[in-house]
């Protein structure tokens, strides 16, 4: 079962697996198949938040392989304009994704989590905040990072925003030029703010405010030496900190592959580390 809904502008994709899928067989795909043991009952729920622009159909290209192995799967990718200018309103949508899970009674399922890029990292740091809210407890099993974080660097924010906007040069560079100031500027008035009041400015900083996130479940990175968007040694830097702290933390760094390219350019190895990720942080929860 596939489907989009909206919950108060909330849209997002959701599919459940087929009521015949058989959990004691691989899916016979050829990229890396694996069995997981799942109490049917609680099938695990996998949450892909998509990095900025990201266009669905790219997204459920990941979502596949879970789907493929009999998870459930719920796909949501932020506006670009609440990840970059409307920054307050990411607050109500994790708010929201909360408020969801809640009413689809998937709060007692195995709950992991796979963020892409800084875009899909902010959602998550809005996501894990809401559920300190939760009506009811919300427990999750693992997160998986996808090219993030990153540090806040005005040259990747300009690269970011370019590749969002896409066409020619003559229309994307202009465009692009003005909209990196006009969110530096955002940035510049975060920073002063946080410096004079720490506690009560609203921070879009998801490198600096997951660090002593409250989740200690095990975390999984993949990322690549190659990225241009966010540096390597920038998600190194935080997956040693959150290490430091004594959480189960994992490392799949690529020589050559793109931002959020990983997986279209080493199938078989970005299978296999995600399903063995999953596969220890399923191990004892069904």
């Amino acid at each position: 079962m596939a489907g989009a809904a909206d919950l108060d502008n909330l849209e997002y994709y959701i599919k459940f697996p087929s009521p015949n899928f058989n959990y004691s067989q691989p899916n016979g795909t050829g990229e890396s198949d694996y069995v997981f043991v799942v109490n049917e009952e609680k099938i695990p729920v996998i949450l892909l938040f998509g990095w900025a622009g990201c266009q669905d159909k790219y997204l459920a290209k990941y979502s596949q392989i879970y789907e493929d192995r009999g998870l459930i799967t719920l796909r949501y990718t932020a506006p670009v304009k609440c990840l970059f200018w409307k920054r307050l309103q990411m607050i109500t949508i994790g708010e929201r994704l909360v408020k969801l899970l809640v009413d689809l009674n998937f709060e007692n399922h195995p709950i992991i989590v796979h963020c892409f890029s800084n875009g899909g990292a902010f959602l998550y740091q809005n996501f894990t905040l809401a559920l300190e809210k939760s009506p009811k407890p919300i427990q999750i099993k693992g997160v998986i990072f996808d090219s993030a974080p990153g540090k806040r660097r005005v040259l990747s924010l300009f690269r970011a925003i370019s590749a969002i906007l896409g066409g020619r040069p003559l229309y994307n560079i202009p465009a692009s030029v003005l909209m990196t100031m006009f969110l530096s500027m955002i940035w510049l008035y975060e920073v002063v703010s946080n410096y004079i009041s720490p506690k009560k400015t609203f921070q879009s900083n998801p490198l600096e405010n997951l660090k002593d996130d409250k989740n200690n479940c095990p975390q999984h990175f993949i990322y690549s030496k190659k990225d241009i968007l966010i540096p390597y040694t920038d998600i190194e830097y935080f997956a040693n900190y959150r290490k430091s702290l004594g959480i189960d933390v994992t490392t799949l760094c690529y020589e050559t592959s793109p931002h959020v390219k990983h997986y279209t350019e080493n199938k078989e190895s970005y299978v296999s580390s995600v399903c063995n990720f999953l596969n220890k942080c399923l191990n004892g929860t069904n």
